[in-house]
């Protein structure tokens, strides 16, 4: 017996109604983004595991991944010292993961080589002032990324997120609210029950009592804390701030039992998060025989070897690098500098228009730089990469306002060439041999 129209049209609207509450639920279960009131200390689930080591006199690792206020011989060293101070009886090892000017989508690549493989006890976390431009779905990804590699490799591993203050983050913290970056953090920090340290709202407080000014060249006078020239990086007063808000933290945390965070991976927060985010050195069956590897004794590999592992370098037009990888994003661990070329690339058959300068208006000096090839491919598909430097350089001139000189130093022997260094291949996915 066939329906007739009026039972069918009933059917088809009940479907639609179904279609819609699925993708309602679907949609309801995607993190929604809001500013999350500010607190000094959250706790959530504590330090147990890494406490219970430390009280028992035990071996503890401690690594700090971050930035340049990371990198900077300041709180990260003197929470390494107030750990082996409060704990005498343990033997308390620091692993120096941070790099200066990178961010946490630096971090979800990086962080096993430059923190898991040394087994830390205790993981801190610090990118909140360098995450400050990137949208709140950058940030996830990649901070969830770092959290799940680094229960991936140890499931007793204690976390800690830190949010260091830059000028700017005051007007939020005023209002009680954590800037966009350190609210993102923290919702995140919320689905997996990682304690965070919220050392700016202290620098705000500290500023609004009058016993701190945020920057200035000049030393105050009194017992007012100079934090800042910069606004960003703290001078020692400022890192001493850091470092005993880390140990009010601690001790309010002893009280809390060892978590095994296992049953926290089974419900990611993101499903497109950043765990499968690695480093693959450059192997040379990738690189044609222009290339060549920079020995121990090369003042650039002295520099960087230690972040980058081996370091190949091609200054001749043409020399390529080519490497398949199946996954949605590639990326090379780079160099920048006076001396950079510019890159043609290639991702499956398809040229980019134009080329890549691996140079910058910063670029008097060479630093660590990542550049993007390939983002957003499908994740299931092989895909094949060509890189390969093209024979002219690029136009220097936008580093000449930081020169006294310009004419003169642009055409020194320190501004001339094509040179491409790179260490490492970034992937979500992996590099097919």
């Amino acid at each position: 017996m066939r329906p007739d129209r009026r039972s069918l049209m009933r059917f088809l609207f009940v479907i639609c109604l179904t279609c819609v509450g699925t993708l309602n639920c679907a949609l309801a279960d995607e993190p929604e983004f809001h500013q999350v009131h500010a607190e000094l200390v959250r706790p959530r689930d504590g330090l147990g595991n890494v406490l219970q080591k430390l009280e028992a006199g035990e071996s503890v690792n401690i690594a700090y991944l971050g930035g340049s206020i990371t990198a900077a011989n300041g709180w990260r060293v003197k929470t390494r010292e107030w750990f082996a101070s409060e704990f005498p009886k343990a033997e308390v090892h620091e692993i120096h993961a941070a790099i200066g000017g990178t961010g946490s989508d630096l971090g979800a690549f990086r962080v096993q080589r430059d923190a898991l493989q040394h087994k830390p006890d205790l993981l801190f976390v610090e990118f909140a002032v360098n995450d400050g431009g990137a949208p709140y779905k950058r940030i996830w990804q990649a901070m969830e990324g770092i959290v799940r590699q680094a229960w991936a490799a140890n499931l007793k591993m204690d976390i800690c997120f830190v949010y260091t203050y830059r000028v700017g983050y005051e007007k939020d913290l005023e209002q009680g609210l954590c800037p966009n970056a350190a609210s993102a953090m923290e919702l995140l920090a919320d689905h997996y029950g990682i304690p965070s340290i919220n050392f700016a709202l202290n620098i705000v407080e500290q500023q609004q009592a009058g016993k701190l000014i945020y920057q200035s060249d000049e030393a105050p006078g009194g017992d007012v804390v100079h934090f800042s020239k910069d606004g960003v990086h703290p001078l020692d007063g400022g890192h001493a701030i850091y470092a005993d808000i880390v140990a009010q933290a601690v001790r309010q945390m002893k009280a809390l039992a060892p978590v095994d965070h296992a049953g926290k991976l089974a419900t990611p927060f993101v499903a497109d998060h950043w765990q499968a985010a690695k480093m693959v050195p450059l192997d040379a069956s990738m690189l044609s025989p222009e290339w060549h590897e920079l020995k121990g004794d090369n003042r650039l590999a002295k520099s960087f070897g230690n972040r980058m592992g081996t370091l190949w370098e091609a200054t001749e037009p043409g020399a390529r690098l080519t490497f398949k990888f199946r996954g949605s994003t590639a990326k090379l661990y780079d160099l920048l500098g006076p001396d950079g070329g510019q890159v043609i690339i290639t991702v499956d058959g398809q040229e980019r228009p134009k080329p890549v300068p691996r140079f910058d208006s910063y670029c008097t000096y060479h630093r660590i730089a990542t550049l993007t090839i390939a983002d957003g491919l499908d994740p299931n598909e092989l895909h094949t990469v060509t890189v390969e430097v093209h024979p002219d350089q690029p136009d220097r001139n936008s580093v000449a306002f930081r020169l006294q000189d310009p004419e003169t130093e642009l055409n020194s022997p320190k501004y001339q060439g094509t040179c491409v260094r790179v260490g490492q291949i970034l992937v979500l996915g992996d590099v097919v041999p």
